[in-house]
């Protein structure tokens, strides 16, 4: 296979971010040559409403109209909201889940769908499947519907069933479940001790649920479980996201890695080196979020695998189809003018369901 089409293959399973309100000339040019499956933007990116608009404009200007990029973005709601007002304000999940009605997280979702798909997002990186079950997890806690398995596999189905509707892709995380961890992932590696029968019936059910609804994507966890492999992070775990996730789940969708920036697993493995173990062990997708240069890195050394061995070029193809498919299943549904797109915020069923959040959540003071 010539080099220039090692390079797309590789760049089929890349989605990256970027600094700035707008996107650099380089990548939009990576868009263009087929070197690059995705963007992840967060709050560095977004500025103005029309900002956000335009910029997500020129990303998919910049892909072919067959297989558009997918522009994603992590807004949860609660304290993982990227985007602000006039957006409709999500309570933190925690709140919807205790609310106990499922058909109104639904509707809460599918307005946000519906809202992130005027702007040009194609890709929400929500809901959270974790389950509440340690009070001490600093980076799960009210992100999560509940502290019960069922509470969250109900909501979390019924968030992504919202988003579906809108038709924005939605992402269930983290896999296998980060909520009784005591670490931030962000900064260690955090190690889930339980046993297998105890996952089997906390944290395990709601992704079953919503492999079973039908969910698109799965981001895995920066996390060691004891009972599936206790020598290294899911995400490069083929125990965990091929042997569990694909054979004994059997889900069909995209594995996204979680950011591989993180230092759970960058304080073990070079950027390279986890690229090249995510992949190996069944994630499609790599999320590299920060750093322009090190996408390219990654980029090149998957390609350069890709040629040396068939084994993995046969893995990365695999991978890139995945993606590829989630590409063409959620293209852009971006509102026509800034007009319409204004004309958005005010519309009375849209109004009313803000009441209705409001009431539902009173944020604490301060």
């Amino acid at each position: 296979m010539p080099t220039d089409e090692l390079r797309r293959l590789a760049g089929r399973v890349l989605v990256g971010g970027f600094d700035g309100t707008a996107a650099p000339e380089d990548l939009l040019q990576e868009a263009r040559d087929g070197l690059l499956a995705g963007v992840i933007l967060f709050r560095r990116n977004l500025g103005s409403l029309a900002d956000v608009y335009h910029l997500c404009a020129s990303l998919h200007a910049s892909a072919p109209e067959a297989l558009p990029l997918l522009v994603s973005v992590d807004q949860e709601g609660g304290r993982v909201a990227r985007l602000g007002a006039p957006l409709t304000t999500l309570p933190p999940m925690r709140a919807l889940g205790a609310r106990g009605d499922p058909a109104f997280t639904r509707e809460a979702a599918r307005v946000l769908g519906e809202e992130l798909a005027a702007l040009g997002f194609t890709l929400d990186f929500a809901p959270v499947c974790d389950v509440d079950s340690n009070p001490e997890n600093p980076i799960i806690g009210d992100r999560s519907f509940g502290r019960d398995a069922a509470t969250v596999a109900t909501h979390a189905t019924a968030f992504f069933e919202g988003l579906e509707a809108a038709g924005v892709a939605s992402c269930a995380k983290h896999f296998p479940g980060h909520g009784d961890t005591e670490t931030d992932s962000h900064l260690e590696l955090p190690r889930v001790r339980h046993t297998l029968g105890r996952l089997d019936t906390v944290e395990l059910p709601p992704f079953r649920a919503l492999v079973r609804a039908g969910v698109p994507s799965v981001m895995s966890a920066h996390v060691v479980y004891d009972a599936l492999c206790p020598e290294e992070p899911a995400t490069v775990s083929l125990t965990v996201m091929t042997r569990l996730l694909r054979g004994q789940m059997h889900f069909q969708g995209v594995a996204f890695s979680d950011d591989l920036h993180m230092r759970a697993v960058a304080d073990r493995f070079s950027l390279e080196e986890c690229a090249e173990r995510s992949l190996a062990a069944g994630c499609d997708a790599l999320l590299v979020c920060t750093d322009r240069p090190a996408q390219a890195r990654v980029r090149a050394h998957l390609a350069a695998l890709a040629g040396a061995r068939e084994d993995f070029r046969a893995r990365l193809e695999e991978a890139a189809g995945r993606v590829d498919a989630l590409r063409r299943r959620y293209p852009p549904r971006a509102a026509p003018t800034l007009g319409d797109l204004d004309a958005l915020w005010e519309d009375p069923a849209r109004r009313r369901l803000r009441e209705a959040l409001k009431r539902a959540w009173s944020p604490s003071p301060g």
